[in-house]
């Protein structure tokens, strides 16, 4: 008899970004996807966020197999971190593949990890697990869902998809494999939940296309254009453009320059001989002559476009008249950073094109339409949303229940839940150490909830440094108090405020001469207690204060 199948999903829920499912059965453990998400705006100087590996790393021996369904940052990204605690094989598509080995390549783990290509139709063999890749329409190349056959029964996860039936590269989803799964039985389908809320059916990347030959058609301005660095297929189309109306392309931007690399080291895009050249031998040609490709398509402050906008780019500017192409929709969370650069380039005289204003961006995230066609094609007994926002995940579990799915046979888990699955039942039973480990720099989960509560306080407070000489003899004050501020005010223009706490000071460490104190962490306690409660009276602000003793 079959026992208990697990699967447990480590990000990707309740947010977008950071998805990663493990697939556990026994003594084997299949991870599907290891991806990063992007810090929001409390998350001060953190560069990126990770899922929790800790229950994984715990059960390291289990792990037989990484899969991966796609080549993006938040379904590859976490892999670097995660392979420096545990060793496994990963399987994935050609050019996932290669994405997968240039990024463990910079962090120098390629040579110490096995990468296996596989083709949409091939299989593999992890464990008790049978892992059948499946071709699928996404907004980058090479996407797949995956068909996991466990002897509790067959498991779609269907990754990132989308219907595109006239897609740029390739061939269509792969919708009469999935009706054959859908025929034999599918126990569960764990499905993508992004576009859910979204009407109809998702439109066609070649629609981007055929927009972008209108922009290109009869321009006589510099176009410079921006879009996720990897949608391989959207280069393509603006590289096929270029190449159309005889103008030149240039790229910027690290992400993006790495990606079309290994895109045309792998035959996915081959320019027309001569329509490539650097970014210092295009600037001499003359606007009509010249498209830049670059990455920055959602505001990031250290991208090429933002430092372009912003007088930061060593070899390129904004000028008036540039026809600029935003081939992207803001990812939830990044509006406002979209919004200050897309004010910046039109403060700079350019003529902006962006996705709510015209049309210049299609989604690779299956509309409602498609979810319910491939709840039907697939005709799962259970049903688990993924990859989504709670209001995401809610309206996708209605919608399976609207397509006949029994209500107890639908579960909405989060973050660590361990979904068992049987032939006959689906549950939630209890949860793993799970949630969100921050990057920052070269420490990994070093900054936590104290450290960003700190930052915070830097950012909106400031900070106020008081430097306190005592006797070593007595401990009574051998010089005033010096007080330095950062971020709080300018002590040149505020000598009353700042005379005020020197004397307030003076006074705590008189009373602490008094009282025989001597313990300097309360002489500290005491200084900090007095200049807050001062402070918040007076100025209604509340900086750091960080009291410094020193004996002489």
């Amino acid at each position: 008899m079959a026992g208990k199948l697990k699967i447990i999903p480590l990000g990707g829920l309740s947010e977008i970004g950071k998805n990663m499912t493990a697939y556990e059965y026994g003594e084997d453990i299949l991870i599907i996807d290891c991806g990063l998400g992007f810090p929001d705006d409390e998350m001060y100087g953190v560069d990126c966020v990770i899922p929790d590996f800790t229950y994984v790393v715990k059960n390291a021996h289990k792990v037989k197999a990484i899969a991966i369904t796609h080549g993006h940052e938040d379904h590859i990204g976490g892999l670097p971190y995660l392979l420096r605690e545990l060793r496994a094989p990963i399987y994935a598509t050609r050019l996932t593949a290669g994405l997968i080995r240039g990024k463990l390549a910079e962090h120098g783990l390629l040579e110490k990890t096995e990468i296996v290509d596989l083709d949409a139709g091939c299989s593999f063999t992890a464990g008790c697990f049978k892992v059948e890749f499946i071709h699928t329409n996404h907004s980058i190349s090479d996407s797949v869902a995956m068909a996991v056959k466990t002897p509790a029964g067959t498991i779609i996860h269907t990754g990132d998809f989308k219907i595109d039936p006239t897609p740029v590269t390739g061939e269509m989803i792969d919708l009469a494999r999935l009706g054959e799964l859908g025929k034999k039985g599918v126990l569960a389908l764990l499905s993508d939940s992004t576009n859910v809320m979204v009407p109809g059916h998702c439109e066609s990347e070649r629609k981007v296309g055929m927009r972008l030959d209108q922009l290109f058609n009869g321009c006589t301005q510099r176009i410079i254009v921006t879009t996720f660095a990897s949608n391989v297929d959207r280069i393509k189309q603006v590289i096929d453009c270029a190449a159309k109306y005889d103008r030149k392309v240039a790229v910027t931007g690290r992400s993006m320059e790495n990606n079309l690399k290994v895109a045309m080291e792998l035959g996915y895009i081959t320019p027309p001989k001569g329509v490539l050249m650097e970014l210092n031998h295009i600037k001499k040609l003359p606007p009509e002559k010249v498209v830049i490709m670059t990455t920055g398509s959602q505001g990031e402050p250290m991208s090429a476009l933002y430092r372009m906008a912003f007088s930061g780019h060593r070899q390129l500017e904004i000028q008036p008249g540039d026809r600029v192409i935003i081939s992207a929709s803001a990812v939830p969370g990044n509006e406002k950073t979209v919004t200050k650069v897309i004010n910046e380039l039109y403060r700079r005289g350019a003529d902006v094109i962006y996705d709510k204003k015209d049309n210049i961006h299609v989604s690779g995230h299956a509309n409602r339409e498609d979810l319910k066609l491939m709840l039907a094609l697939t005709k799962p007994k259970f049903f688990v949303p993924l990859h989504g926002e709670v209001r995401h995940l809610k309206t996708h579990a209605e919608l399976a229940r609207e397509m006949g799915i029994a209500p107890n046979h639908v579960v909405i888990p989060e973050i660590g839940s361990v979904i068992e699955l049987t032939a006959r039942s689906i549950r939630l039973n209890g949860t793993v150490p799970s949630g969100a480990v921050l990057v920052d720099g070269t420490g990994i989960g070093d900054v936590g909830a104290m450290v960003l509560r700190d930052r915070k306080h830097l950012a909106t407070d400031g900070m106020l440094v008081v430097i306190i000489n005592i006797s070593s003899d007595d401990g009574s004050l051998v010089s005033p108090p010096d007080i330095i501020t950062r971020g709080f005010i300018y002590v040149k223009e505020s000598e009353e405020l700042i005379n005020e706490m020197r004397e307030i000071v003076q006074d705590i460490m008189f009373d602490c001469s008094l009282q025989n104190i001597t313990d300097w962490a309360t002489m500290k306690s005491t200084v900090k207690s007095g200049l807050t409660a001062y402070l918040n009276r007076k100025v209604k602000r509340t900086p750091m204060i960080l009291p410094v003793i020193s004996e002489v």
